[in-house]
């Protein structure tokens, strides 16, 4: 459970990226607000989390998927560029990531 609570909370990390883009340095309303969600919950979630993973892999293992997410979703839908590079880096960290979460991290 504490894993899946990591998980939701890198996927708000995303969400929080992204916002924070589109909010144009606060400057606009709801991606400010959007962005503040995002980031409250995801932070939340992360500290749930760290009650029963060690801290190590699981900030690994979060911002690993809000890393890797957010560069996806800029490629996919802002535009942003897509390089082979840029792809095999990200692969690497997902890579990374599930290494981090099998290498035995102790759930208390």
């Amino acid at each position: 459970m504490a894993w899946l609570l990591v998980v939701v909370a890198g996927l708000l990390e995303t969400g929080f990226a992204v916002c924070l883009k589109l909010s144009h340095g606060f400057t606009r309303l709801w991606p400010t607000v959007a962005f503040a969600v995002f980031a409250l919950a995801s932070f939340g979630l992360l500290t749930l989390s760290l009650k029963k993973l060690d801290v190590g892999p699981a900030y690994a293992v979060w911002t690993g998927i809000g890393a890797a997410g957010t560069a996806i979703y800029g490629m996919i839908f802002l535009d942003d560029l897509v390089s082979t590079l840029k792809i095999v880096s990200i692969s690497l960290v997902i890579i990374g990531v599930i290494g981090l979460q099998l290498s035995g991290s102790s759930q208390h």
